[in-house]
């Protein structure tokens, strides 16, 4: 498939005003494909002369095109587009009819069958370029038009849309028209949905998912509804322009390959944030951000569209930013930000030291290809640091006013980044444009070191810098307290511009001096040798969770730097996780440690040890939750607890009670997770796991047996699983994800050997025939990531350099290798 390059769009831009579509599918033509009709009217803007162009679709087979009411050759299609020869200046309409291929990527119209009940649900994700999957399109973010859709599907759907929907009879659905909105923000979900259906200010509100998760939608609906309104009524305080749209319904779709897409009217969302099992505070409180984070879209996105997407971070660090911050602001949800600190802010300092690492406002997108590939790390979390960062220099009133004023310029149209900046420009007298270029221009992570100095009455602090990042931050200075020497007190938050103009006098020497407290700008940091001494005692004794969450930050920095030995890390963590009340730090610091440092900084010989340390850091948490007062806390440890478990017994005998002693009752997420694990031990079977599945025959059953049965520690079983991923195209995503998660285990090293240079090859054709959901897929999840050895790294090597994986494969695989010698390094560092 050709990909739209910056220049074609740009030049299509400056030929081509686009008013209307005219979209009528029709769902009802069976199992693989559904028909397309559009109509596109539009204006040729030429000076002079005729003017060349083309339109996008990529059909399983083109009926008829027609321009002006004149025929053209279907024939002429070249791959996914189809040219547009001596246009006239003025008025035109372009009707294509084509059959379109349902996907099982999550790519186009992703078609699903539950198995619980047989019911068959479609829903469109259109984003970046997979409009063409559904409709015909001048598929570019800048050519917004006025949509109207019509939908015909089978009896007993509904049919949901970016507009309120009408049921005009014998399956004829028809959409409002919309405003003006860019192609990929179109969407359809059609199906036999569950909705719950209510009105706020005047407006349509819906909530909707698949039939056999009703119960759990229902139980949820008031929570869900709630924070929909909270941050609804939010942003109307934080924005002078109203709600754009017409409705607003959220649809919790199966198998999709996002968090969610902000569509206007018509939020989509993966169906496992309806909750069928127990989940904490936490998990609760991500979904409300996630719920935050798409209506902010509406505006950032949706309202005010980027021209091009060199400019992504127009929206997602936005929405990413404004998500964390009006949840803890309008919902019952406070703590955002330290989740935020120790999950997503680690995403964006790993991919942010990475070869592949870009600016946040990058220069150079050439095309849509490159384009997929910012979607990272950087483009949400560092951006909406900076976007943090910005806040704590600007002020909030000036930021507002400046993000009012963009809204005001280019409402229902497109911008850039400079647009932007000129119009926060025009709200403050900082100079914004020097800010912009110093934060989002450039790539990397800052080092911020602490430096005291002076006698013990008069002691200086000096904060140094790696790069030419300015931070204005803030400096925790704490004491021992003197009734519980494991307390720290809070003696002073300084407030500090780096670079420093001199040193900061402290008076005594504090206990512990925590750079960059209360997580306002993005920087690694360190500790002076006496800070890290007290850290070491007295680490759960600080009083504020997003403080400690810097610093949990900090030493997963230094271990990744190879400057914390692995052993160390997990020491503090045995330590003084036990005493840890935020949920979003106990799950994100056994998160790192098992995952990172268990499966992979520590060599083999030393694994055991580790998850020893984990097992009992765990059972500790356990044994002090069994007063059933911290329910969220308890099952975050029995989940690690499942995760380490070198042997069997334990685990397999909560299975076959139902429970563990003293709580939970195993609901189906945790028999999955423990079935995982007996089945990485070899300590279960085929038998079990088709009973298990048998007694859970949802999606999510479906995907925890493929799961238990790639995890098989048998050469028949992994024979299997590899040619269920790579032989076949059988698997749609989220069941080849299940199976990948399954195949590797660092206990089976030796079982899986030989399939680890398989690996590269098969996985470059397989990306190479599924396209760049699967490549994601097969990268991030099919990857040998136990395997850290320099063969497995040589190997990845020669891929890149001769085999020419496709662009999402290439950036998945870049970003593998990397992580893998970063292991290796940590390896070296901690056996030196």
């Amino acid at each position: 498939m050709s990909v739209l390059t910056r220049d074609e769009a740009q030049t299509r831009a400056r030929l081509l005003d686009v008013h209307h579509y005219a979209i009528d599918l029709d769902l009802t033509r069976g199992d693989e494909t559904f028909d397309s009709r559009t109509a596109i009217r539009f204006t040729v803007r030429a000076d002079e002369g005729t003017a060349d162009t083309f339109v996008e679709v990529k059909p399983a087979q083109l009926r008829s095109v027609t321009l002006d009411g004149q025929p053209l050759d279907p024939t002429a299609l070249d791959e996914n587009r189809l040219a547009l020869k001596d246009l006239a200046p003025g008025e035109h309409e372009l009707r294509v009819e084509a059959a379109m291929r349902y996907s099982r990527t999550g790519e186009g119209m992703h078609r699903f069958t539950d198995p619980a009940d047989g019911e068959t649900y479609v829903y469109t994700q259109l984003f970046l370029d997979d409009v063409q999957r559904v409709y015909a399109a001048f598929d570019q973010p800048d050519l917004k038009a006025v949509f109207d859709l019509t939908v015909t599907a089978p009896e007993g759907w509904t049919v949901l849309a970016n507009g309120v929907t009408e049921d005009t009879g014998q399956g004829r659905w028809k959409a409002a028209t919309t405003p003006l909105i860019s192609t990929y923000l179109v969407a359809v979900a059609a199906g036999p949905w569950h909705s719950v259906r209510t009105e706020h200010r005047g407006l349509p509100f819906g909530i909707h998912c698949r039939r056999s998760l009703a119960p759990h939608l229902d139980t949820d609906a008031d929570e869900l509804l709630d924070v929909t309104r909270a941050c609804f009524d939010r942003y109307h305080e934080k924005f002078d322009e109203p709600y754009p749209f017409d409705s607003y319904d959220q649809a919790f779709v199966p198998e999709f390959n996002a968090g969610a897409m902000e569509n206007p009217g018509l939020v989509t969302f993966r169906d496992e944030f309806v909750f069928r099992s127990a989940v904490t505070e936490t998990q609760r409180q991500t979904r409300a951000m996630v719920i935050a984070h798409e209506m902010a879209h509406m505006w950032f996105g949706d309202l005010v569209t980027l021209r091009w997407w060199d400019d992504i971070w127009l929206n997602e660090s936005f929405a990413e930013y404004m998500g964390y911050q009006t949840t803890a602001e309008a919902t019952r949800f406070t703590d955002t930000w330290t989740d935020f600190g120790v999950t997503r802010k680690a995403w964006g300092y790993d991919a942010d030291q990475r070869p592949s690492t870009h600016p946040v406002a990058p220069e150079d997108v050439q095309d849509t290809a490159s384009a997929l590939l910012n979607f990272d790390g950087i483009s949400y979390a560092k951006g909406a640091s900076a976007l943090r960062q910005l806040v704590a220099w600007l002020g909030e009133k000036d930021f507002l006013a400046g993000i009012n004023i963009h809204f005001e310029r280019h409402r229902f149209a497109n911008a850039s980044l400079a647009d932007f900046i000129d119009s926060l420009a025009a709200a403050t007298d900082r100079d914004v444009h020097a800010w912009a270029d110093a934060w989002l221009r450039t790539t990397g992570v800052d080092t911020l070191v602490p430096s005291v100095t002076g006698d013990n009455g008069s002691r200086a602090l000096t904060v140094r810098r790696t790069g030419e990042r300015p931070h204005r931050i803030a400096v925790g200075l704490y004491d021992q307290d003197p009734g519980d020497e494991g307390l720290l007190t809070p003696r002073e938050r300084l407030d500090i511009d780096v670079p420093q103009a001199e040193p900061r006098p402290i008076g005594k020497l504090p206990a512990l001096v925590v750079l960059n407290d209360g997580d306002l700008s993005y920087a690694k940091i360190r500790f002076d040798a006496d800070s890290f001494r007290t850290l070491r005692e007295s680490l759960s004794g600080l009083p504020d969770p997003l403080t400690r969450a810097v610093v949990w930050n900090a030493l997963r920095d230094a271990v990744r730097d190879g400057d914390l030995p692995a052993a160390t890390y997990l020491d503090i963590a045995r330590a003084h996780l036990p005493h840890e009340t935020d949920l979003a730090l106990v799950d994100g610091v056994l998160a790192f440690a098992s995952g990172q440092i268990a499966d992979r900084y520590v060599t083999p010989e030393q694994r055991p040890a580790a998850l020893s340390t984990l097992a009992e850091l765990c059972r500790d948490l356990i044994r002090r939750t069994e007063d059933g007062d911290h329910p969220g806390l308890r099952l975050i440890a029995v989940r690690h607890r499942i995760a380490t478990a070198a042997h069997p017994d334990t685990i397999a005998a909560w299975l076959a009670d139902g429970t563990v002693p003293g709580g939970p009752e195993l609901d189906p997420e945790l028999r999955w997770r423990i079935l995982t694990r007996l089945a990485v031990l070899g300590a279960t079977d085929e038998a079990a796991i088709a009973a298990e599945l048998a007694n859970d025959p949802s999606a999510t059953g479906q995907e925890g047996a493929a799961r238990c049965r790639a995890a098989l520690p048998d050469t028949e079983a992994k024979a299997r699983a590899w040619e269920a991923m790579f032989a076949s195209d059988d698997l749609s995503n989220y069941l080849f994800t299940a199976t990948a998660q399954g195949f590797w285990q660092p206990e089976q090293a030796d079982l899986v050997r030989d399939y680890v240079p398989r690996y590269y090859p098969e996985a470059v054709a397989l990306a190479a025939r599924r396209g760049p959901a699967m490549a994601d897929a097969a990268g991030r999840w099919a990857f040998p990531a136990h395997a850290v050895d320099t063969d497995t790294l040589r190997l990845g090597q020669e891929c890149l350099a001769d085999a020419e994986p496709i662009p999402a494969l290439r950036r998945k695989l870049t970003d593998q290798l990397d992580d893998l010698a970063r292991a290796l390094r940590v390896r070296e560092a901690g056996t030196a």
